[in-house]
């Protein structure tokens, strides 16, 4: 499977915002768009000229695609997957890729960064309703239960993790628990329910032409 090489920090000063990609360092002192407040490489302190829309949408979408971890051929295919679908397209984006599993097991605060919580679907350590599901991609659906297993101190180490990102709270359309170390899908995401700023119409825009 393709990966990205690029460099987690480099990505977020290239965007000039955080994208969360290396989990708690994101939020202390040491995030590289904290010390660095200019794009990366020789040529990130030179002025900058105002923004075409065409570069605007692209940025946009490199954004998300980032955010969410993917390359281009799979966000694509999440674009060609959202146009076919009933609803708006931009809307309905969004709600398929908060739908993946490693992101909600980002999203539910038992890892501190989507890589993180990608290692856990692949390396399966859970569980949806009760069958072994190893795929990052995987969508959940309204009323599906997701749950941790593994040794006890696997456990704990995830329970610890929860603790340590429990000021990052959790999204209103999932419910955990800690007792059982389990997520479940109150109800679909909706546009508002993402968490990250993502001009989804902007996205469209691009793709569209």
């Amino acid at each position: 499977m393709a990966r990205r090489l690029t460099a987690s920090c480099r990505l977020c000063r290239t965007e000039g915002d955080k994208l969360f990609l290396k989990g708690t360092r994101c939020t202390s002192s040491k995030c590289s768009v904290v010390k660095r407040e200019y794009g990366p490489g020789q040529h990130g302190q030179g002025r900058r000229r105002k923004p075409s829309n065409y570069a605007l949408q692209l940025r946009e979408k490199q954004k998300a695609k980032r955010i969410y971890g993917m390359l281009e051929k799979q966000f694509r295919n999440y674009f060609a997957k959202a146009e076919r679908s009933k609803g708006a397209t931009g809307e309905v984006l969004l709600q398929l890729l908060e739908r993946r599993l490693d992101n909600v097991i980002y999203r539910a605060c038992f890892a501190s960064s989507l890589s993180a919580a990608r290692q856990l679907v692949s390396h399966k350590f859970l569980k949806v309703n009760g069958r072994n599901v190893n795929i990052p991609s995987y969508q959940v659906s309204e009323g599906d239960e997701i749950s941790i297993y593994g040794t006890e101190n696997q456990k704990k180490e995830i329970r610890e993790t929860r603790k340590v990102l429990e000021d990052r709270g959790v999204p209103e359309w999932i419910e955990v628990s800690d007792e059982k170390l389990s997520v479940t899908i109150k109800r679909l995401p909706q546009k508002n329910d993402s968490g990250r700023e993502i001009q989804e119409n902007l996205i469209v825009e691009l793709y569209s032409k």
